[in-house]
């Protein structure tokens, strides 16, 4: 059985390499931690947990994701709004695949909830 020291010491956050000619180049994107998709989660819902705020989602997303070759996240929550005023496609195509990273896809979802 692992032990707490064990478990706190694994490098469990997968990254990927992701192409965005749009930028002409790559990024690393990695998995979310649970408190940052906490955060995310949190961020997107409305008051009453209701319906979805659509505003900036993909750039909260890759916000969220984007980082270094070493993990360290590339931008912070102030920054947002700039991320949100670069292409659509980029955005898109980083936030699927944090979406996969970090098992928040629609599918996955659902496996989540047992359906």
């Amino acid at each position: 059985m692992l032990t707490k020291e064990q478990i706190l010491g694994a490098n469990d956050l997968v990254k990927e390499s992701v192409g965005v000619p749009e930028w002409g180049g790559e990024v690393w994107v990695r998995g979310m931690t649970g408190s940052a998709r906490s955060q995310y989660e949190e961020s997107i819902y409305d008051a009453n947990h209701k319906g979805i705020k659509l505003f900036n989602i993909h750039a909260k997303l890759a916000a969220a994701a984007i980082c270094d070759e070493s993990g360290k996240l590339l931008f912070s929550q102030h920054e947002i709004e700039q991320l949100g005023q670069k292409s659509a496609c980029a955005l898109d195509r980083i936030a699927e695949v944090a979406l996969r990273l970090s098992r928040l896809r629609a599918e996955d979802v659902d496996d989540l909830r047992g359906n």
